[in-house]
């Protein structure tokens, strides 16, 4: 069995930046004309009214102030309020492949590595933008990767559970070199005019190079890694190839994200504290070994508490860093992302973990340390 190493790492980040109060202008000029529209039915008690956000209530809620998008105008048009993108011809590199060969690359030469190092390609993402080629494929042909590739979707956790599957294909000597990549372009299913939920999600593509150590000598060493998926309906999303055969429900609002969010908080947390708490101490680890936790960039509130959970303590905003305040949530690069710009100054043997949480329910943990 071949020991496994991350030993680089990239980021793409679209140009498109939105603010807290841009976003609450956008949401709240739609509101005022919704509510002005249905004012009769609203005065008569049919139907309920919009009420106004705020950005002190998205950053009270979430701790975000800011998301990076693939289009900017399209999201705040309150005509619109969705991105609006031309299609590409079959010919040309479909969106998500081009943003994961950006971030491939970075990855790539911070591993000091070439395509042609790599023999397997995992795109990993909570959506893909087609059933078929898959976009993994794409990436390996634009590259210019050898090997196989393929996608796969575990909603938020589709980075950890693709780091996995890498680190078992290294381990079993099918792969010697894997590109782990998630392009998410999560403002294509939030529901821009949901008060609860406009203000959650951002875009982005992150891209990990897992090597076999021998072949590496640089970066941190997988220690160990655990998944786990508990069936819920409180995260959902039902837009699917089979939408055309009930077109009556065609245009409904679960065909995009959709999530009871207190109920979440209430059994996510707890379950991805005891399943680190339960990683750690099968390796042998203690919980105060840990110089960083880079976790899920779901929502500022979920991460204080499953760190304090897992620490004891309340985490210094080094050793569990947020970048969910500049990005958002962008599923499951989120934790990639945390990682990318925050694990520089850790020192040879540091010990860390990278983990996720989302739908399914899915949690996956990576226990590592800096060679």
């Amino acid at each position: 069995m071949h020991n496994v190493v991350i030993s680089g790492s990239g980021l793409y980040t679209p140009p498109g930046s939105i603010s807290n109060d841009e976003l609450v202008e956008s949401f709240n000029t739609y509101a005022r004309g919704y509510n002005a529209e249905h004012a009769e039915a609203i005065a008569a008690g049919a139907m309920p009214a919009l009420a106004e956000s705020s950005s002190e209530f998205i950053l009270k809620a979430s701790g975000i102030k800011n998301r990076h998008v693939v289009d900017k105008a399209g999201v705040l048009d309150p005509a619109i309020m969705a991105p609006r993108l031309a299609e590409r011809g079959n010919e040309e590199l479909s969106l998500m492949a081009e943003m994961a060969v950006v971030a491939a690359r970075e990855a790539l030469d911070n591993a000091g590595r070439q395509a042609v190092d790599i023999d397997l390609v995992i795109v990993a993402a909570s959506n893909l933008q087609r059933a078929y080629p898959a976009i993994a494929i794409e990436v390996q042909n634009a590259l210019g990767c050898g090997g196989y590739a393929y996608d796969m979707n575990v909603a938020c956790s589709s980075a950890t559970f693709g780091l996995q599957a890498a680190a078992d294909a290294l381990r079993a000597g099918s792969a010697r070199g894997v590109l782990v990549i998630n392009p998410e372009i999560c403002s294509g299913h939030l529901n821009f005019r949901d008060r609860d939920s406009h203000f959650i999600f951002g875009d982005a593509c992150t891209a990990l190079v897992l090597e076999r150590e021998a072949d590496a000598g640089r970066g941190f060493r997988l220690r160990a890694s655990r998944c786990k998926t508990v069936f819920s309906n409180n995260i959902r999303n039902n837009f699917g190839f089979l939408n055309r055969a009930h077109p009556e429900s065609r245009d409904a609002l679960d065909k995009l994200f959709m999530q009871q969010g207190r109920k979440v908080f209430k059994e996510v947390c707890p379950m991805v504290a005891e399943l680190i708490l339960d990683h750690l101490a099968s390796v042998g680890w203690e919980a105060a070994d840990l110089k960083r936790l880079w976790l899920h960039q779901a929502n500022i509130n979920m991460n204080q508490l499953i760190a304090h959970r897992v620490l004891g303590r309340e985490p210094s905003p080094e050793e569990a860093p947020i970048i969910l305040d500049e990005y958002a949530n962008t599923s499951s690069a989120g934790s990639v992302i945390a990682f990318h710009r925050h694990h520089a100054d850790l020192r040879s043997g540091d010990k860390a973990l990278l983990c996720s949480f989302g739908a399914g329910y899915s949690v996956g943990c990576l226990l590592m340390e800096r060679l």
